[in-house]
């Protein structure tokens, strides 16, 4: 990172005090000056270029830092050593005005200006009386000018609708043009988002579901609220508040002990902007984390990523989770957008003497024995926490973000779709990984061996320490596969049967059961809405994939094997494990170069059934990921597994019998064809 200033804060001092979280946003501030424009206006940072253009992209990084840089010198009373607020006036200048080589795009030459505005916005009310109120009436008036491109506007159906909102509160506040219809719209879309427990879903789906979970939940939905009151002057509102609160609660749980929040859904990039709602919780008041555990918990998460090499050797924040990794981005990602990161020093805006800084640490708890499981009705997910390794997984039952219409050609989304969702795995993201996924899948292989897709999820029972949901299958045909076509550019799929995959939690084991049946026409829906694509005619092998290990190298992570187990070691001593318990007599393990995120090898256990598997017969997989050395992990947990009329009772080792809801089983002896 970029060399400290003599009179810089301490980089030294405690991890969890508020000097560290100074010194943090100073190196990444002074890091990025090197890829300014002359008069400031534009940050091309390097990286891919996003679909909004190099342009865009240079908006972006102004924009970003902007907001760091206000959240550092607010923080501080308007103190600024470095001379920040001095440059971002410049860029301000500069970028507003129509005859200048690095003025911005509007809002309607990008769409993706409308984002950014947000931030200047959000960082020209935090720094008002230092930097607003200096600027001379020209590029006051000019400033206003951009921003009022946004009134009028409407189409936003997700996140974006508080973009509109920050800016046009900012508008009004300036004496600038601002819209009621715009917020009265804004304002029922929203509600018609929230789901309940703090969760809002982040759009609606293709059938209009709102089955969009993520970390948007956090860093967008339940912050600019906040955002928001403050340009306006007010506290948040107390609607906002309680539903902060209520996502605060459950949000908690997806943090793992050593600060690793959960690696699932889009823009993973931002890295610990999945602090921003637990700072906005602290500032309104409306969190239930005490003063320290607030700090505590932020800390760790920053500490985590940056310990993980999350800031490379240049002092920047390439695209990636720990490390530089390029395939985690989306097509609106440039080189810029990881710096919505600055979400999480939001924190600075709490004074010195705020409790949050001041409150005494707390005493290490105590170490918990055996895993904490939640059911989280809203995103659908069972979270399984285990103190012992500090680790968190989440089974998916819930969140499918289903955007694409019935008759394109998809691969399910990895970052939403796949059954499992951990601090320290993540889905495999190669071309290869995605167009036929194997990790954290329950699948259908074709005659190809080619798994199946999981396309929406239909909910059918969670609570307690079982999970159970449905989707209709499909098969992707992309360019080469047998039976592809002719056009190097055509890509299609073949339907599928009805899938159900249960998920029976004890300890850190899951017991994973799945079966199919036939996919019934949807009475609602047009009946030949994907009538352009062909039935596969099976028969059908059973796939059960577990949690993928990954790598610096592939000695790192050690293959036991077994013909009806593979056990997966890494050299952390986290164990990844798959053991058949019922149908599954096939077992091996899939490497992949440059698939994760986390390192460059990864492994992937799985096991499959050698023989077709008839509709309604049940197989079983024993599904382990555990950290430390494994010791809690118990390959043969499972005693039983009987299947019965509209039910599955599965007896453990222990005792403890779960009772599983199963419409369409067939009590077969074993789980395969006859």
């Amino acid at each position: 990172m970029a060399v400290l200033r003599d009179d810089a804060p301490d980089p030294a001092a405690p991890h969890d005090g508020r000097a560290r979280w100074l010194a943090v946003a100073d190196d990444l501030l002074r890091a990025v000056r090197p890829y300014a424009s002359p008069g400031h206006a534009l940050l091309t940072l390097p990286g891919p270029v996003s679909a909004s253009g190099r342009w865009s992209d240079g908006l972006e990084g102004y924009a970003r830092t902007f907001l760091l840089a206000a959240f550092r010198v607010a923080g501080e009373g308007g103190a600024d050593p470095d001379g920040l607020l001095e440059r971002y006036a410049a860029g301000l200048a500069a970028g507003t005005d129509p005859a200048s080589p690095e003025r911005w795009p509007r809002m309607t030459e990008r769409r993706q200006a409308v984002v950014e505005a947000a931030s200047v916005a959000v960082a020209l009310a935090e720094t008002r009386p230092w930097l607003w109120d200096r600027l001379d009436d020209g590029v006051r008036a000019r400033v206003v000018d951009w921003f009022a491109d946004i009134v009028g506007t409407a189409g936003y159906r997700n996140n974006w609708l508080w973009f509109q909102d920050v800016v046009e509160a900012f508008l009004a506040d300036v004496g600038g043009p601002w819209s009621q219809d715009d917020l009265d719209r804004n304002d029922a879309l929203r509600e018609d988002l929230y789901v309940g427990d703090g969760w809002y879903s982040d759009g609606r789906g293709r059938d209009g579901e709102r089955q969009t979970f993520d970390h948007y939940a956090g860093w967008a939905w339940h912050l600019y609220p906040l955002l928001h009151a403050r340009i306006r002057r007010r506290p948040l509102e107390q609607g906002h508040a309680e539903r902060l609160h209520a996502y605060l609660t459950q949000a908690r749980q997806l943090v793992g002990a050593a600060g690793a929040p959960l690696l699932q859904g889009r823009s993973t990039t931002y890295r610990f902007a999945v602090l921003a709602p637990f700072w906005a919780g602290a500032l309104a008041g409306a969190t239930p984390l005490r003063p320290a555990e607030t700090r505590t918990l932020a800390a760790g998460v920053l500490e985590h990523f940056l310990e993980a090499g999350a800031v490379d050797e240049h002092g920047l924040l390439p695209i990636g989770w720990h490390r530089a990794y390029p395939r985690l981005r989306q097509l609106y990602s440039g080189g810029a957008s990881p710096y919505w990161a600055s979400k999480a020093f939001l924190g600075l805006l709490l004074p010195a003497d705020d409790a949050v800084w001041t409150a005494p640490a707390e005493p290490e708890p105590a170490p918990a024995t055996g895993a904490q499981v939640a059911a989280l009705p809203v995103p659908g997910w069972l979270v399984v926490r285990t103190p012992a390794d500090g680790l968190v997984r989440v089974l998916n039952h819930g969140s499918d973000r289903m955007l694409e219409p019935r008759v394109a050609a998809r691969a399910d989304d990895p970052a939403y779709r796949r059954l499992g969702y951990s601090t320290a795995t993540s889905p495999q993201l190669s071309r290869d990984a995605v167009a036929a996924p194997l990790e954290s899948h329950t699948a259908l292989l074709d005659r190809a061996d080619a798994p199946s897709h999981r396309d929406g999820i239909q909910r059918v029972h969670l609570g307690g320490t079982c999970a159970v949901s449905r989707s209709r299958v499909h098969w992707l045909d992309t360019p080469g596969a047998p039976g592809a076509g002719d056009d190097a550019g055509w890509a299609g799929l073949r339907r599928g049967p009805q899938v159900t995959t249960a998920s029976v939690v004890h300890g850190v084991h899951e017991l994973r059961l799945a079966w199919w049946h036939p996919a019934v026409d949807d009475p609602v829906g047009p009946p030949d809405a994907d009538a352009a694509w062909p039935a596969d005619p099976g028969p059908w092998r059973v796939h059960v994939g577990g949690w993928a290990l990954a790598g610096a190298g592939r000695d790192e992570v050690r293959v036991e094997d077994g013909p009806d187990r593979v056990v997966l070691h890494r050299a952390d001593g986290t164990v990844s494990a798959v053991r058949a318990v019922r149908g599954l007599d096939e077992a091996g393990a899939t490497w992949r170069d440059g698939a994760d995120p986390f390192a460059r090898w990864s492994a992937t256990p799985w096991l499959r059934s050698s023989a077709p598997v008839a509709a309604g017969a049940v197989v079983a997989a024993l599904v382990v990921l555990a950290g430390g050395a494994g010791d809690d992990v118990d390959l043969d947990a499972v005693a039983s597994v009987d299947v019965g009329d509209g039910e599955v009772a599965v007896r453990w080792r222990d005792g403890r019998r779960d009772v599983v809801p199963a419409a369409h089983v067939v009590a077969t002896a074993d789980g395969v064809h006859p």
